[in-house]
């Protein structure tokens, strides 16, 4: 019989064979004789990788055999030593070093199908790590094989996982992803949490083969957009990851792309504590808190962080556009005129220092040229966006800019001919198709705008199906397999949804202020209960999302139908919309413009009151209910609602027109022609939609 020893002899013996013979230069240059040298070394290597782990087998049996009363096994954490160790990897190796790529996997399938003991965990993560990194580098999906369960057997051989029940993955994505979370669960178990001097070599060797480990993982759960899941094994790995700038930064950015803002932010900032000097870190912490949380004093507080580089650092410039940014956004905010413009002037200053520190900059050339359009500085925000473009001419916010700029020197022909080319180039963007249809309406005719809502219902029907494919019935019936619909393709497509939401949200005024932010989520989340009972609102946020845009796209067909006095469209443009979201403040406007529009006053105030208590800084709303106020002789009330909307939206040409009306109502003549006249100044430089409708982005 031979003994757990023995067969650890005969294993090393084979090895060292191999090895020998692999360092001896061969006598002759014969391609057969070379052949012969290749096929003996991996020979040797393969008996003695089998027989290492028959031997560490037989040795899991022997000990398990022992009566519990026998004392501690202090031999329980041996391991079969470097040269097995190192022979064991080898087969495959060699194998894929001399072209052979599926005998390769296929003996790193085999070592990966013995049955596992106590001693050979070690050894089955580096064995399950290479092979996913071998699957996820080298096989493609047509040259994928899954594995056989069936095979021959050499002995002596190690003792196999066998069975009609066992799992075979259908692609190289379920192979690499079952190895490494085999590969995950191992690592984890093995490291080492004591952080003390004399663990510390223990420590580290443990936390680079988790690191490994999660680097492979983030690979091949992110070419599926399982973001949730990395970020959840990214959240396994904080145990011992204390201190550890790099996988605190990879959590980081799992919890990103999962839209777990809130929480990522904290995990950014325990990273720029980690490293201070790291500018990246602060800037996407920036990013963090004005494209998603509306955290301005906080996102400019990380720009700030930022600039502790100093102008020298090469990410200087891009540290002060997320400046500007969050100056900007905070104007927005402000009550007072004073502090507005204080901030405005800010941002501007911005802008201009990170062009002065970059002049290629393409972004810092575009926010700098919005940010000239805010201030109504139209010539100048041509030139510098034209200058954007000159250095990334499919940007598509510096085109959609440069549209409205057009419009606002009144030169619709031109910004007709520019928006249609920029939708060749972006045929699916909502956003600039809201602004053709817009433009339409001036240059052609209402009618002609219609046809672009069609195509806007087309689009949105292609994003509604993406979420559909997602919970199709294979989901439900293999919960375990990677969804194939689930790629970054698709993922890449919910996001551009995402981004065109913050677009398409409250294009009457562009509203970025932090109580109308507010107020969204809290009508969506109301919607979402009164309307939960049809089931058209899934639960899930890319449901929501499409549904949300679906939302913006008849709102402003009912407007469209105002425009053209057909009513019983309109209404039913705000049926549809009030079935979606019936809580929704732009839901209560809309129906005010219906109710306004039959001259039904009184249901129109009601409507704009509705509109106003869910969202205070609804501008229209404000605008509107101080014009029913002046139609039911209430002039001062009227005033009052309309010097707060020229306070929040004080570029509304709109907003001073009709308070001069009322002012003129009221007597107040002199008060009125002022008004008058700053309605005519805005109005020479208004476009067809406020310029703060294109986001305010840091790429």
């Amino acid at each position: 019989m031979t003994t757990p020893r023995l067969l650890h002899i005969y294993a090393e013996a084979y090895a060292i064979k191999g090895y020998c013979i692999e360092k001896i230069s061969p006598s002759n240059t014969s391609k057969y004789k070379a052949e012969k040298r290749e096929e003996q070394i991996i020979s040797c290597f393969e008996r003695a990788g089998d027989l290492a782990l028959l031997y560490l087998q037989e040795k899991e049996k022997s000990l398990s055999s022992q009566t519990v009363g026998a004392g501690p096994i202090e031999e329980l954490q041996e391991n079969i030593g470097p040269i097995l160790e190192t022979a064991i990897q080898q087969s495959p190796i060699y194998y894929i070093k001399h072209g052979d790529l599926e005998k390769g996997i296929g003996r790193f399938r085999e070592l990966l199908r013995a049955v596992e003991s106590r001693f050979s965990q070690g050894l089955r993560l580096t064995l399950a790590r290479q092979l996913a990194e071998v699957l996820l580098r080298g096989v493609c999906e047509k040259t994928y094989k899954p594995p056989s369960i069936k095979g021959d057997i050499v002995n002596p051989s190690p003792r196999k996982y066998t069975g009609d029940g066992l799992f075979v993955p259908d692609n190289e994505t379920e192979e690499a992803l079952l190895l490494l979370l085999i590969a995950e669960v191992i690592a984890t178990r093995e490291a080492v949490l004591n952080r003390s001097a004399e663990h510390k070599q223990a420590q580290n060797i443990t936390f680079q083969n988790a690191t490994a480990v999660y680097n492979l993982l983030a690979i091949a759960l992110v070419k599926r957009a399982q973001f949730d899941r990395l970020s959840e094994s990214f959240e396994r790995a904080m145990k011992f990851s204390f201190k550890e700038f790099h996988i605190w930064y990879q959590f980081a950015n799992s919890l990103i792309c999962a839209r777990k803002y809130s929480r990522a932010l904290l995990v950014l900032k325990e990273c720029c504590f980690l490293r201070p000097k790291n500018v990246i870190v602060p800037l996407t912490a920036a990013k963090l808190c004005f494209e998603y949380l509306q955290k301005y004093e906080d996102g400019i507080m990380y720009a700030e962080k930022a600039l502790e580089a100093g102008d020298d650092h090469p990410m200087a410039s891009r540290a002060y556009v997320a400046l500007g940014i969050g100056y900007s956004l905070k104007a927005v905010e402000m009550k007072l005129k004073a502090d507005r413009q204080t901030l405005h002037t800010k941002a501007l200053n911005a802008f201009l220092k990170a062009h002065a520190l970059d002049p290629n900059d393409y972004l810092s050339l575009f926010h700098l040229a919005l940010q000239l359009a805010i201030l109504r500085q139209v010539e100048d925000a041509i030139k510098y966006t034209r200058l954007a473009l000159k250095y990334y001419s499919e940007h598509i916010h510096s085109l959609h800019l440069l549209v409205l700029l057009l419009s606002a020197q009144k030169n619709y022909e031109e910004a007709m001919q520019l928006i249609k080319a920029a939708l060749e180039e972006y045929p699916d963007n909502l956003s600039l198709l809201l602004t053709k249809a817009k433009l339409e309406e001036i240059v052609y005719c209402p009618e002609e705008a219609l046809n672009t809502c069609k195509r806007m219902l087309k689009i949105w029907k292609d994003f509604q199906e993406i979420d559909s494919d997602e919970k199709s019935l294979s989901l439900i019936l293999h919960p375990m397999k990677v969804s194939e619909a689930t790629d970054r393709s698709t993922f890449d497509k919910k996001s551009q949804a995402n981004l065109l939401l913050t677009e398409l949200t409250d294009r009457e005024t562009g509203s970025m202020r932090a109580e109308s932010i507010a107020a969204s989520r809290m009508e969506k989340n109301l919607s979402e209960v009164a309307s939960s009972g049809n089931g058209l609102i899934q639960s899930q946020p890319e449901a929501q999302r499409t549904w949300r845009l679906l939302n913006q796209i008849w709102l402003y067909l009912a407007d469209l139908y105002l425009s053209l006095d057909k009513m019983e469209e309109a209404e039913a443009c705000v049926s549809e919309t009030a079935t979606l979201f019936p809580l929704s403040h732009q839901v209560a406007y809309i129906r005010g413009r219906v109710y306004e529009h039959k001259q039904k006053y009184q249901e129109a105030k009601a409507c704009y009151e509705n509109a106003i208590s869910i969202n205070p800084s609804h501008t229209s709303s404000l605008q509107h209910l101080g014009m029913v106020l002046h139609e039911l002789d209430n002039d001062k009330l009227a005033e009052k609602m309309l010097r707060d909307a020229v306070n929040m939206e004080p570029t509304s040409h709109q907003c001073w027109f009709y308070l001069g009306l009322v002012l003129e109502s009221l007597g107040h003549s002199e008060g009125a022609a002022d008004c008058h006249a700053t309605a005519l100044e805005l109005e020479l430089t208004s476009p067809v939609v406020p310029f703060t409708v294109i986001p305010r982005l840091m790429q």
